[in-house]
């Protein structure tokens, strides 16, 4: 059976100064079957996926490839042998069509010249293969994501990948691109292509693999048949212990009178006439479908984008942002949907990133007090359980769930009275999940104030008080706790 086996990854350490990031892990993969690759976040995936491309260089450990073994790969080997991965940020170019994309850096040629119509000729071919209608003369730069994805995808395939590896391709579709995607891996299985599928969306893993291979804390837990496993244990198997609730318990947070935002008839950004009223320790749920609003809403509540007509009042006292800055000094904070682009300097040490909204606060002139630095950068790693060997430790290294710590500590180190959540679990596993939602509990119980944007209906429902539901930039209703019902929330997010 071993002979079926077309990438096998036998016994790879990966150490790093401080950090062990992958203990002794094996796995492997057969032709036409599609491999899930499942961990919390910082289980070491990424790492061990990027052994196969080339981008690190294994410790210890061998990779074999077909037979062949390798004491590590490069990328131009991993290429040769048929590897390719589609990270979360595509690696295409904009400004070029996509059939230039398919041939990026191999393009097809008639003497010296480029022969733009071969090469529009085979990416026609490609995605017909594929079943998907992308005309090959689009600049990527306007396709939509999911279409930019399935470039991605034929580009692995032109350029004869028959090991295709994708690590959270789900992340950033809409429902109907991600059903796309899934016949895509469907038909590619069915050609013999081997994929490993990394994903923290459960229902995806059991929708599409054949097997699972579970990581935590960098080392090997488990292999399991898809069809012979069951979620709950996938989860005790991921974080280590049982997850006996998937939402924290809220008793000692207590919803106050004074209303900390209140927004009146408030237009702009798309969005037409928002009124609503958040209480002091109330989390407040915005749902809506893609598109809804949502986003652009906080954008102006944040001084990101200007309104241009009705009242934002913060504590009973109107407010008019012109920045996030201005926003800031207020006391309103965005944990932002995109926390790569957006929430945190990912070039920047911890330390750094916790302090840059007070570095003003704890400097004389131009001298940064450190130790006082060190201090608040230890505390907010402390209380929100941040993992990581040391504080200079560089933002992009940490995994989804630690990011979204360091941004949440930035926020407490500012004291920000109204804390604004914009998908805060996307791209974040299930045991991180539930830390995030312990996080917004203490929060609440400091008193704080939550506006949680979320499109996980079951995040919505059990982490909010009341919910509101934006439609093309209008709201459409409004549900205390006791009327939550899902068929409701996707009748008012769908206009109806």
């Amino acid at each position: 059976m071993k002979d079926n086996y077309v990438l096998q990854l036998q016994n790879i350490t990966k150490e790093y100064p401080g950090v062990r990031a992958l203990n002794d892990v094996s796995l492997e993969v057969k032709e036409g079957e599609i491999l899930a690759l499942i961990g919390e976040n910082g289980a070491g995936k990424s790492t061990l996926i990027k052994t196969c491309s080339g981008a690190v260089i294994p410790t210890s450990g061998k990779i074999i490839v077909n037979g062949k073994e390798f004491a590590h790969m490069t990328p131009q080997l991993a290429k040769e042998n048929g590897i390719a991965i589609i990270y979360q940020e595509f690696n295409n170019v904009k400004g070029l069509s996509a059939a230039e994309n398919l041939f990026l850096g191999n393009p097809i040629r008639k003497g010296i010249i480029i022969d733009q119509k071969a090469m529009e000729k085979e990416a026609e071919k490609a995605f017909a293969q594929l079943n998907i209608k992308i005309d090959p003369k689009t600049l990527v730069g306007d396709l939509t994501v999911g279409y930019q994805q399935m470039v991605e995808i034929a580009k692995a395939i032109q350029q004869d990948a028959r090991i295709l590896i994708m690590d959270e391709p789900s992340a950033p579709l809409t429902s109907a691109e991600v059903e796309s995607m899934f016949k895509v891996c469907e038909l590619l299985r069915s050609k013999g292509v081997a994929i490993i599928y990394i994903s923290h969306r459960l229902e995806e893993i059991y929708r599409l693999s054949d097997r699972i291979v579970v990581l935590r804390d960098g080392s090997y837990v488990k292999t399991l048949i898809t069809k012979d496993s069951h979620v709950d244990e996938l989860i005790r198997l991921m974080v280590g212990r049982d997850l006996k609730e998937t939402y924290p318990s809220r008793e000692e947070c207590i919803v106050e009178d004074e209303i900390i935002l209140e927004l009146q008839n408030l237009s702009g950004n798309g969005d037409k006439d928002i009124n609503l009223k958040i209480r002091k320790g109330e989390v407040l749920g915005l749902g809506g479908l893609v598109g809804a609003g949502r986003t652009e809403l906080v954008e102006m509540i944040f001084g990101s984008v200007r309104k241009t007509s009705g009242k934002i009042l913060f504590k009973g006292k109107e407010i008019d942002p012109k920045s996030p800055r201005e926003a800031i000094d207020l006391g309103i904070a965005l944990v932002p949907e995109d926390r790569k682009r957006h929430g945190a300097l990912l070039g920047v040490s911890i330390k750094n990133n916790i302090n840059m909204p007070i570095y003003k606060r704890i400097s004389r002139g131009s001298v940064i007090d450190s130790r006082q630095e060190m201090d608040v950068a230890q505390k907010y790693q402390k209380d929100l359980l941040i993992k990581t060997p040391t504080l200079n430790q560089l933002v992009k290294n940490l995994s989804g769930g630690n990011q979204q710590k360091v941004i949440i500590g930035k926020w407490l180190a500012a004291n920000s009275e109204l804390i604004i959540f914009d998908e805060p679990t996307r791209g974040i596993d299930v045991g991180a999940k539930f830390e995030i939602y312990t996080l917004i509990n203490k929060l609440l119980q400091q008193g704080k104030t939550i506006l949680l944007i979320s499109s996980e209906m079951e995040e919505l429902m059990g982490m909010s008080d009341r919910i509101m539901v934006l439609y093309e930039g209008r709201v459409t209703g409004e549900l205390e706790r006791n009327e939550f019902d899902q068929n409701t929330i996707m009748r008012m997010s769908s206009g109806v």
